[in-house]
């Protein structure tokens, strides 16, 4: 099926009423071409609860608009949305009938990072077979695809400044000058693994 990304940012415009406009012409737009899944990212950003009020109510009646269209579409829209902070999520737009599961999606296991590992360098027009993959993946324990894939990006940049082909040790040496968010917001990260075990879905 067509997967379609709505993006909050260009939903919102400073003229009145264009906000809900453009809002109205993307929700016809999925249901013009149903079946199809509508993918929502960082939903918090685009549907959060704020304790200001600075734009008017625009957001919450955005919000209003969303849940009534969720509950009554008659089109095969399939909607998924990802977020990094629930707590901002009003909770009616998470009961069942509307979004049916939440799905904890953990940092990367090891077989998980070496596939990270091996899509980016191949990305990057790198040869797999020339790292120590089980090297990479022993020393990113702890790291997101993300934080993965700039360790890459540094490398290169750093075997560019050193005229020299990207190896594992260079790209060990990104790694080890990076510190991961599981390190820097280690208790945000357990605090949010405690929550999942007892009312998400784990995808593993």
């Amino acid at each position: 099926m067509p997967l379609l990304k709505l993006e909050a940012g260009r939903i919102y415009d400073k003229h009145v009423g264009e906000s809900e406009r453009n809002f109205r012409n993307a929700l016809n737009m999925a249901e013009s071409m149903s079946p199809a899944v509508l993918w929502i990212d960082e939903i918090e950003k685009a549907f959060g609860q704020s304790e200001s009020d600075a734009d008017g109510g625009l957001s919450r009646r955005l919000f209003g608009s969303f849940l009534t269209w969720m509950q009554e579409k008659s089109q095969s829209v399939f909607v998924i949305a990802t977020a990094n902070d629930l707590s901002r999520i009003p909770p009616e737009l998470l009961r069942k009938g509307r979004f049916d599961e939440i799905f904890f999606v953990d940092l990367p296991d090891a077989q998980e990072r070496g596939s990270v590992w091996q899509i980016h360098l191949t990305m990057r027009k790198q040869n797999v077979a020339l790292f120590d993959l089980a090297q990479l993946v022993a020393a990113t324990d702890g790291y997101s695809g993300a934080e993965i894939e700039q360790a890459i990006v540094s490398g290169l940049y750093a075997a560019l400044y050193q005229k020299q082909s990207l190896t594992t040790e260079i790209l060990v040496n990104e790694v080890r000058s990076t510190v991961p968010l599981s390190v820097s917001r280690r208790e945000d990260v357990d605090h949010l693994r405690a929550m999942a075990q007892e009312r998400f879905v784990s995808v593993r």
